[in-house]
């Protein structure tokens, strides 16, 4: 599926399952033939329930089969996006301010793993405290810098 399919999917998506007080947090596909996979990942408040994925796929079912976005076969899937939810959007890094985020980072040719609380976020850049053996440090980030982040579980 390209890109674009995704951006459309989500789309035609994201007004029924607002309606129904549910987040579309991403649209992933994988797999190809009769192993292609549509997986919709989705959030609320308090955390999502069986029955809100039984609800948002019997809505996201209806708009397919209405739009028909998708030209070959498909198994379509409705999960939560876990503990370790990604951030992926803006959005996310605002819902993730004061939890344990694990980053990665593009650092000229290399890549850097920072792993810490999110304290804060302003223009595209972020602050993440890090402890160290002498105590705790507050580490900049630049966001268009970011590889990929995620919660990281606190245990």
């Amino acid at each position: 599926m390209k890109n674009d399919t995704g951006i459309e999917i989500a789309s035609l998506m994201r007004p029924s399952l607002t309606h129904l007080g549910i987040e579309l947090v991403d649209v992933q596909w994988s797999g190809a033939g009769h192993g292609a996979v549509l997986r919709l990942v989705i959030d609320r408040p308090g955390g999502v329930s069986l029955d809100d994925c039984e609800r948002a796929s019997k809505a996201a079912s209806a708009v397919l089969d209405a739009y028909d976005p998708i030209r070959t076969r498909y198994r379509l899937e409705v999960t939560s996006p876990g503990a370790e939810r990604p951030l992926l959007h803006r959005q996310d890094w605002v819902r993730a301010l004061g939890y344990k985020v694990n980053v990665r980072l593009r650092s000229g040719t290399a890549e850097t793993v920072i792993e810490g609380r999110l304290l804060a976020l302003a223009d595209g850049d972020a602050e993440i405290e890090v402890r160290e053996r002498r105590g705790k440090r507050v580490v900049p980030i630049a966001l268009d810098a970011v590889i990929a982040a995620r919660i990281a579980v606190d245990i």
